[in-house]
């Protein structure tokens, strides 16, 4: 009879020498031998899992100039890692199975569960699970992630042998694999920018990312998704020289912008000619008004104002420019971007001693939800301004790439003075309005969170 006031792992206990019968024969003690064997076998192999597929670049490197043999097996290894890892998952699934088959004959020897087959089944599960778990998993994989080198190094002979016997399962298993991979692969990973986004302010949260750094980042991951339009100086901002321009007005331009590069345009800007460079016109200082000095236009590069700019940063490099004429659909000129305009996407604001203020973004901070910027500010350097994502204006914007484009974009006419549209948290109000254009805007956040 059971005594109810027994705590029930005594009871269980209890039963469990009940259903004692013994002895304990060679037999079984053979048994209990070959099953620690087996246990100190998974615990080798599910290490080298964690310690082959865990070693970093550093340490590969390594390896890989160590021209020991030892190290040189290792590289062989990984190789070819799916092979490598169907030769574990298949060992050590082996092993288990083996752990608990031993397992239930040595139970069987010792105790006789007749009477409760269902307690004789709970007590084989658990302890059979919480020797493999505990000696075959847990403790080997902590151990291999603090010493991978060392346990590569001390299962890569037995991993070799093991992926000899078990090849013709493993060949079955990596191709059954690579059936799955080229299906996946075909269906393909429409990972978007604003995931990749999201994602990086979920791993960057922390105090041990630097700010700058974060903005490098995010600026890394939006980079093939923006456009010449979205980053050019426009028309009306840009310093130009007509052909016909006598050479002591060109150097006065030139003194006078500070610009390294200037395009050279025949009649209207509309017809760029060709790229002055103010280096190519040192040797020819103390010239008079009729040196030819249009001779020394270096070819024009034009591209789309739609093109991608990390196609664009390529050509770049493969031509060995700085600067390029952007065109809209109809051919003619909406602007100008550098090479230096491109790197501020990624790194932020580069401003040497030659920057003026009028290079840099025009508004104004009134208080931290109150702004006043120019029109002609591009959405992309407002968004800089405030620290948000540009993504919100996508919708909202149409084709336009600047702030009072957007105004326009939403107003659907040129606003009059002092109107207001608010989208989303943002109230934005037409200061200055001619009848042509909105010169400046003030910003109000409402309900910032």
């Amino acid at each position: 009879m059971e005594d109810p006031d027994l705590d029930p792992s005594i009871q269980v206990l209890a039963i469990l020498l009940n259903t004692f019968t013994g002895p304990v024969t060679p037999g079984i003690v053979a048994g209990m031998l070959i099953m620690l064997l087996l246990l100190v076998l998974s615990a080798a192999i599910s290490g080298s899992e964690i310690a082959f597929f865990s070693l970093n670049p550093g340490q590969l490197n390594e390896l890989r100039n160590d021209h020991g043999k030892s190290s040189q097996l290792i590289m062989h290894l990984l190789e070819r890692p799916k092979r490598l890892l169907a030769t574990i998952l298949i060992a050590n699934n082996f092993v288990n199975v083996a752990i608990v088959i031993i397992s239930s004959f040595i139970m069987a020897g010792l105790f006789d569960f007749s009477a409760s087959p269902l307690l004789g089944f709970l007590a084989q599960v658990i302890i059979v699970t919480a020797l493999i778990l505990l000696f075959g998993e847990i403790m080997p994989k902590i151990y291999a992630t603090q010493n991978a080198i060392t346990t590569a190094h001390f299962m890569a002979r037995p991993m070799l042998i093991m992926r000899k016997i078990f090849y013709p399962i493993s060949s079955l298993l990596v191709k059954s694999t690579a059936i799955i991979d080229k299906r996946i692969a075909h269906k393909g990973h429409n990972i978007s920018i604003d995931d990749l986004s999201e994602a990086l302010d979920l791993t960057t949260t922390d105090n041990s990312t630097p700010e700058e750094e974060r903005k490098i980042l995010k600026g890394i991951v939006k980079f093939g998704d923006i456009t010449v339009r979205e980053i050019m100086r426009p028309r009306i901002d840009v310093t130009t020289v007509e052909d016909k321009t006598p050479y002591n007005i060109l150097v006065a331009s030139i003194l006078d912008s500070g610009y390294s590069r200037i395009p050279v345009y025949h009649d209207n800007f509309d017809n760029v000619t060709g790229i002055i460079y103010i280096k190519d016109l040192l040797p020819f200082l103390n010239e008079d008004n009729n040196f030819e000095w249009q001779k020394l236009q270096r070819p024009a590069f034009f591209v789309p104002e739609n093109k991608r700019i990390n196609d664009l940063l390529q050509e770049f490099q493969v031509k060995k420019i700085h600067m390029a004429v952007a065109v809209d659909e109809y051919g003619g000129t909406s602007g100008i971007v550098t090479l230096e305009d491109i790197l501020e996407e990624i790194v932020g604001e580069i401003n040497d001693e030659f920057d003026s203020e009028s290079d840099a973004i025009h508004f104004s901070k009134i208080d931290d939800n109150n702004y006043i910027f120019e029109g002609k500010t591009l959405l992309n350097d407002f968004c800089k301004v405030l620290n948000i994502e540009d993504r919100i204006f996508a919708e909202a914007k149409g084709e336009s790439d600047t702030l009072a484009g957007l105004i326009l974009e939403l107003a659907g006419k040129i606003p009059e003075p002092n109107e207001k549209f608010q989208f989303e948290q943002y109230v934005f109000q037409a200061e200055t309005v001619d009848k042509r254009r909105i010169k400046r805007i003030r910003v109000k956040i409402v309900n910032p969170s």
